[in-house]
């Protein structure tokens, strides 16, 4: 089964959390604050053999991350900024106070691929955990398949347009030569603008359909995540082609621009 990292500083919750993951088949570690966390996320491999073989007991590879907002130290949106900064892309799972729309998406801004709000029925933790270590098994699952090369212009998977592609099930975007891996939200956002694409999407749209948000709830934080994916996909981020800004209402995306 999976590795998960269960990062709390309520040691009731974590051990509780902890015991049910582990009857669920699961290898669970426990971190009670952020910096800790980040040890364990970022260390190195050690080097060395015994017995012939690699000495990997420092390595701390997890398939997915409970995270805690509320934590000592650095708080979960730090962790899971500081873990995207240093291409970590581990699927998080953050807990959030009393499901504040701000901290929603504060937490989705920080790198989160999904969010529970205090306090959760443990079913429902349960089943939204399997969910990212589902997409985290399809991503490797589609990095090892066989292939062509080729990329159809369309299709479940992989969208191609204007010389760059996002593959939704490796959570990549291709353009030219690099390659920039997403987040699970990052490509949800893409999927829905690309579903919608050459038609007006408006931010509460945008905040209902992508990241289930149905109260009023300040919308800057689409702008930002709009200029992150600017940064990615268009030649000059200052004058996007693609992803245009619809005044007042929201956003449009555009898969090929016509140029003069």
């Amino acid at each position: 089964m999976s590795r998960v990292l269960i990062v709390e500083d309520e040691v009731h919750l974590a051990k509780g959390l902890q015991f049910n993951l582990e009857a669920e088949g699961h290898t669970v570690e426990v971190a009670g604050d952020g910096e800790s966390a980040l040890q364990r996320l970022l260390r190195p491999p050690k080097e060395g053999k015994k017995n012939g073989k690699r000495n990997d007991a420092q390595r701390e590879d997890f398939d997915a991350v409970v995270l805690d907002v509320m934590l000592p130290g650095k708080d979960g949106f730090a962790v899971a900024a500081e873990l995207r900064a240093a291409k970590n892309f581990v699927p998080v799972l953050m807990l959030t106070a009393r499901g504040r729309p701000e901290d929603v998406l504060k937490g989705f801004a920080s790198g989160a691929d999904d969010y529970l709000p205090k306090p959760f029925e443990l079913p429902i933790l349960l089943a939204r955990l399997q969910g990212l270590l589902r997409r985290r098994e399809w991503s490797r699952a589609a990095s090892t398949a066989p292939g062509d090369g080729s990329v159809a212009k369309s299709d479940q998977d992989q969208f191609s347009f204007d010389g760059r592609t996002i593959d939704f099930a490796k959570l990549e975007l291709r353009v030219k030569r690099n390659t920039i891996q997403l987040t699970v939200m990052e490509a949800e956002l893409l999927r829905y603008l690309v579903r919608n694409s050459g038609r007006v999407v408006s931010r509460k749209s945008i905040l209902e359909e992508v990241w289930g948000l149905h109260e009023d709830t300040d919308t800057r934080a689409i702008d930002n995540f709009m200029v992150r994916l600017r940064r990615y996909i268009e030649n000059d981020p200052a004058s996007p082609e693609h992803l245009l800004t619809v005044r007042g209402v929201g956003y449009r995306f555009v898969p090929e621009p016509e140029r003069s």
